[in-house]
């Protein structure tokens, strides 16, 4: 373990081949898994834990106090799973008596200057592009990409497979499989390349499609999209995807473009 000219505090636990840069600081109630990378100048505060084989680059802060005033210092936690990078300068707060934890999953890349507020969830391979400030308690599924410069409001879900376009402001839950962008945001089509990159199939793919102009092309609201797509569409696991994300959904799906005409596009970071 080299730790020349940082400051690790005799309580953190430290897994084999863990390499902490100089001027990094590790606060006492921190546990890093094995082979992680602690860049120049991070700081891991207290509540942290950090899972194997995972890079922390310069100036990031990881599990800082919540940004909220409803915390009153109660116990809570960062965790970070296996694989995951965070860049430069991005900020991860630990989470407050809501959830007691802010998660971010495993494969995950946080490019640099992200923020991600208390007890927030993000699942598994996920991309949060530069600059992307995510309220608290925002949940964001597998595979999920952000680009960059992009503010999610808080209690915002984010499904999975989904891609939003670069500088938007998301302020209503957006379902899975989908492309997102423009102001104010809105459905534009299906994510079919991320799906096709990802394995699935041509037949699932439009199968996803197929759900989608029920719900924003055939002028119907949502309850009676939802009643069509249970009485005409097959099950599936992704028509049950879509089915489960829409009931659950507390803050309403965003909505489609003007006119009812999705244009599929695709979306770079």
């Amino acid at each position: 373990m080299k730790k020349s000219l940082s400051y690790i505090h005799p309580d953190a636990k430290l897994g084999k081949g863990v390499i902490i840069e100089p001027f990094a600081l590790i606060q006492g109630d921190v546990i890093i898994g094995d082979d992680t990378w602690i860049g120049p100048n991070a700081v891991i505060m207290d509540g942290a834990r950090i899972g194997k084989n995972c890079d922390i680059h310069a100036g990031a802060v990881i599990s800082g106090i919540p940004q909220d005033l409803k915390f009153a210092g109660e116990y809570s936690t960062v965790e970070i799973g296996d694989h995951t990078t965070i860049r430069e300068y991005s900020t991860v707060n630990r989470g407050t008596r809501t959830r007691e934890k802010t998660i971010i999953g495993s494969n995950c890349l946080i490019m640099a200057y992200v923020h991600i507020a208390h007890d927030s969830i993000l699942k598994d391979n996920c991309i949060m592009g530069s600059y992307v400030g995510l309220a608290g308690e925002v949940e964001i599924d597998d595979y999920a990409i952000i680009s960059g410069g992009s503010l999610v409001h808080q209690f915002v879900r984010i499904g999975a497979h989904v891609m939003i376009q670069g500088g938007c402001k998301v302020t209503q839950d957006v379902p899975p499989f989908t492309l997102a962008g423009r102001e104010p945001l809105k459905y534009i089509g299906i994510n079919s390349v991320g799906l096709k990159r990802r394995g699935f199939s041509n037949e699932t793919i439009n199968r996803i499609l197929d759900i989608y102009r029920i719900i924003y092309q055939k002028g119907l609201n949502v309850s009676q999209a939802v009643e069509f797509i249970n009485k005409n569409i097959p099950l599936s696991p992704e028509r049950d995807s879509i089915l489960d994300f829409i009931k659950n959904s507390k803050r309403g799906i965003i909505r489609s473009v003007l006119n009812g005409s999705p244009l599929e596009e695709d979306l770079s970071l």
